[in-house]
């Protein structure tokens, strides 16, 4: 027992003066503060979920995007073909022709868009989402539909039994839908589709609104003009396909923060304006990769619409999770400063005093997300890092018992906050930023550790 005393006593004063036991324990706690803020991370993700539902919560009672493909002349018409059958008392082979019924798609000659939409805001709770109700004119002409390309004899086309359909993402949200086909008016019926689902940005489910039979006999050689009126109620965004030989499109706003998108954008360069937005789109067939007829099918074109987006941008969690990332980075500096304060000056810092100016640095990230949710993201930068400096700086006084090496600290995280910041901020040249201040960060700590006696291991 005599023996244990001085071995016993001779470790912890190991502990105690030892630079490398220092800076084990110090790894040590960096490690377990890296617990909170993986619950932080977690705690983030969390809450811009529950946004994402309250979001889609309502738009699903308002209604969703727009996304109009139309209008579209769909035209049966018969093909044959030889088909052999075996008589079940005779067993004789012999073939027979059997007709069957397909389906002819043809694009408009032109279409004209013109849409005014109407935006408000809505919320649940915190959160803030973008609805509008959009009145959408549309016109255009549609040419005799031809069928050289497969074939089939005029007398074989079922023209009394052709139909006009709008395919649409969103049929809750229509108020009125009005067609007229060589000025007389026809009724759009929704048609039930069982495949309709969402599968991503360019495989929206649309749903077909038609007509009933047109005779288009008395008129197959004259072009057909069209108009439809629709109001329509949505949510986020509104698109369409550009499924003229010349399609323009025309849509006004007083929406001031709009974000044109899709495969082709506004030709007009004052689309912006002090009250809203007028833009304007033209589009001809050679633009887009597929043609004005479609027989057997009608292709998927979603991938090709253009339009606009009305969301409104909030990214107050991906901010706060990317500055989450970064926390590691800040712990250890932080802790680094105190280690080289420690070390220069000889003052003793206790583990625990480590792990409480830890503690409060992980307190910073749930201050941000916090007040980040009722403010902007600068606001709430801005006071969880003032709060969290203040705090740390107040109680370095106390452990360091002079004023110069809380100032220092003072400073040193407000600069490490900032910069942590500024690369938030930036899109395009985050790594260079990154890169050129932690190669700074490394020089200062460099030449700030050049004194150290590291023999005393």
């Amino acid at each position: 027992m005599e023996q244990q005393k001085p071995q016993n006593s001779k470790f912890v004063n190991w502990l105690k003066t030892s630079i490398t036991a220092r800076m084990l324990m110090i790894g040590f706690l960096i490690l377990v503060l890296l617990i909170p803020l993986f619950f932080i991370q977690d705690l983030i993700r969390e809450r811009s979920y529950r946004q994402t539902e309250a979001i889609e919560e309502i738009n699903n009672q308002w209604g969703k995007e727009v996304l109009i493909y139309g209008p579209i002349l769909k035209v049966p018409y018969k093909v044959y073909k030889e088909k052999t059958v075996t008589d079940k008392k005779t067993k004789k082979t012999f073939t027979e022709t059997v007709s069957e019924i397909k389906t002819a798609y043809f694009f408009p000659e032109e279409l004209d868009i013109n849409s005014n939409i109407n935006p408000e805001t809505k919320q649940r709770g915190i959160y803030t989402t973008a609805v509008y109700n959009s009145d959408i004119k549309i016109s255009g002409v549609f040419k005799k539909p031809d069928f050289s390309e497969i074939e089939v004899e005029n007398n074989n086309i079922l023209w009394n039994k052709a139909k006009l359909i709008v395919k649409s993402s969103n049929v809750k949200g229509v108020n009125t839908a009005n067609l007229k086909l060589d000025n007389k008016l026809h009724g759009l019926s929704s048609k039930y589709n069982a495949t309709a689902k969402n599968y991503g940005y360019d495989h929206v489910a649309l749903h077909t609104l038609e007509t009933k039979n047109i005779n288009l006999s008395p008129q197959i050689n004259t072009p057909l003009t069209f108009n439809i009126d629709f109001n329509i109620k949505g949510s986020e965004q509104i698109r369409f396909v550009p499924i003229g030989k010349t399609t323009k499109a025309n849509i006004t706003s007083n929406w001031k923060d709009a974000n044109f998108f899709g495969e082709f954008l506004p030709y007009n360069s004052d689309k912006i304006t002090e009250n809203g937005f007028d833009a304007k789109w033209k589009v001809l067939d050679i633009n887009r990769p597929f043609s004005q007829q479609h027989f057997h099918s009608l292709p998927q074109l979603n991938e090709f619409a253009f339009g606009v987006n009305f969301m409104i941008p909030v990214d107050e969690y991906q901010k706060s999770e990317r500055s989450s990332k970064y926390g590691f980075l800040v712990i250890g500096l932080t802790f680094l400063i105190f280690f080289l304060i420690q070390t220069l000056s000889k003052i003793h810092i206790h583990p625990f005093q480590y792990l409480m100016i830890g503690l409060a640095l992980t307190m910073f990230y749930t201050l941000l997300i916090s007040i980040s949710e009722h403010s902007n993201f600068l606001k709430a930068y801005l006071i969880a890092g003032s709060a969290v400096i203040a705090l740390i700086t107040i109680y370095s006084k106390t452990i360091l018992k002079t004023l110069k090496f809380p100032i220092f600290i003072g400073i040193s995280l407000t600069a490490l906050y900032t910069f942590i910041y500024v690369i938030i901020q930036l899109e395009n040249y985050a790594l260079l930023v990154g890169s050129i201040g932690l190669f700074l960060i490394l020089a200062i700590v460099m030449f700030a550790s050049r004194k150290i006696d590291w023999s005393n291991g």
